[in-house]
């Protein structure tokens, strides 16, 4: 296949051009861009595979461009961004990014978040060939692993690829029992260390968006002090 497409979204153009050099050595092409409207703007040019993306931009905010590229892409978002307090993650993890690193970072760090990210994304497609069945059904929930589509009670959900790969691993293995650090290893494929507020706050926002009463859940259960599944219902 032809080289992975990475945007970079930051004001400063040193740290934009220092990224880029970064991962051209590693044999990906890159896109600049220095503000949050022409980030979004990059994606209707040409197909983009990962984005890099600062918080405080001019014109548009790296978390309001996060939110209008959601609404028309799945593709991993990494937030970069000055602010270090566990709140600032949360939240920009809960707004849909896929992962968070502070300024100053560590080039070697963020290639291997990265080549991570790309990972699952590039081969999340690859079900089709590794299972027999490309749908799961369970109760309401439908999951299409060649669409990458989610469907409760028939209307789609619309899903970032990390929520649906947590999806995905929960409903194939209905029933069983996944501990927080089991889950990011799996979906993440990274060693997982203080790990429970990252997949929490996805786990919560899959509940939001499949459950009739998220606080009441019916498919994605917690079970205390060991981990989440997805119930078995026929």
């Amino acid at each position: 296949m032809d080289k992975p497409v990475i945007l970079i979204v930051d004001d400063d153009r040193e740290i934009v051009g220092a990224i880029a050099q970064l991962l051209i050595k590693e044999d990906y092409e890159c896109e600049k861009a220095y503000d949050g409207l022409s980030a979004v703007e990059k994606l209707g040019e040409r197909e983009i595979h990962l984005i890099i993306l600062d918080i405080m931009m001019p014109r548009l905010d790296g978390l309001s461009a996060m939110m209008k590229i959601r609404q028309q892409k799945n593709i991993p978002i990494i937030l970069l961004s000055a602010k270090t307090e566990d709140s600032d993650k949360i939240l920009g993890l809960s707004m849909g990014a896929d992962d968070y690193v502070t300024k100053p970072f560590s080039p070697p760090e963020l290639v291997a978040r990265v080549k991570s990210q790309l990972r699952r994304y590039m081969r999340l497609g690859d079900y089709q060939a590794r299972n027999n069945s490309d749908t799961i059904t369970i109760g309401g929930l439908q999951l299409d692993r060649a669409a990458k589509q989610l469907y409760v009670d028939g209307e789609p959900v619309k899903l970032t690829y990390t929520e649906l790969k947590i999806v995905e691993l929960l409903m194939t293995n209905a029933g069983n029992v996944f501990s927080a650090e089991e889950i990011y290893e799996r979906v993440w494929n990274e060693e997982a260390y203080s790990v429970e507020n990252t997949v929490m706050v996805h786990i919560r926002r899959i509940r939001e968006k499949i459950e009739i009463n998220p606080k009441e859940p019916k498919y994605l259960k917690v079970v205390w002090g060991i981990g989440y599944k997805i119930e078995k219902i026929k």
